[in-house]
């Protein structure tokens, strides 16, 4: 119950990592919050974490945060864990990206998460942890990779960043940086079924540990570094990915 009596945000708590986050954090004794831009699955995943506050929000829409943390305000009494979890995905030959493309990503991945952070700060109690969701892909070169790996690594510049310009009031900044992990944010790679059964097989042999991660495994990781069980690091990018960055 490292959480008893704590708030927790979740941006993006509605399925996958975030879900997996949401449940460990109530489990903990946590009183919850979530967002999520799919209504139905936010409702899913309201009832599964017994959240205090579900809010359809797109991390994009910089209006929409407002308004989240507007709501958020009236119901906690401020913020001692915040997840920015959100995120989107897309593989593409550098050939083939447009800008279009390049814009839905890091709308998302990097503008989004970095405001998402930035309205949060007002609410956040001295203590409090920040921890952005990244990915081994920042610093990987992985072909087809280029447009959501340059915005996770601007998201890895951003929790440094943070953590240095933060810690003077006592908020820690980190990140944790999955390896390749079920969750279904594959699915929607815009690849057709087959080929996505063969990025997640390409995915598994790249793993030193031949699997892939499960949600639970990177919540876990996030909530060590949530906790006052990780009072002493701030500035971290924790690979959460079955030995890939060091070892693969």
């Amino acid at each position: 119950m490292r959480f008893s009596g704590k708030n927790a945000v979740i941006l993006g708590g509605n399925s996958g990592i975030g879900l997996s986050t949401a449940k460990k954090f109530a489990d903990e004794g946590a009183q919850v919050a979530i967002t999520g831009r799919n209504e139905k699955t936010l409702g899913e995943a309201k009832a599964q974490t017994g959240a205090l506050l579900a809010s359809v929000c797109d991390m994009a829409d910089l209006d929409a945060l407002d308004g989240f943390y507007k709501e958020l305000k009236g119901a906690m009494d401020g913020i001692d864990a915040l997840v920015v979890n959100a995120g989107v995905g897309g593989f593409a030959p550098a050939r083939e990206v447009t800008p279009e493309f390049w814009d839905d990503v890091h709308s998302v991945n990097l503008r989004g998460a970095f405001f998402a952070a930035q309205k949060a700060l007002p609410l956040m109690r001295e203590g409090g942890a920040i921890v952005f969701t990244g990915s081994i892909g920042s610093v990987l070169g992985i072909p087809g990779n280029c447009v959501y790996a340059s915005a996770k690594a601007g998201l890895r510049a951003i929790a440094r960043t943070l953590a240095a310009e933060l810690v003077a009031e006592k908020i820690r900044v980190n990140l944790v940086s999955p390896g390749p992990t079920e969750t279904p944010i594959i699915n929607r790679s815009g690849l057709p079924p087959e080929g996505i059964d063969e990025m997640r097989k390409m995915m598994t042999d790249s793993v030193p540990m031949k699997r892939m991660g499960t949600p639970g495994e990177i919540a876990d990781a996030i909530l060590f570094l949530s906790s006052g069980e990780a009072n002493f690091i701030t500035g971290v990018d924790l690979y959460v990915d079955g030995g890939c960055v060091e070892i693969g």
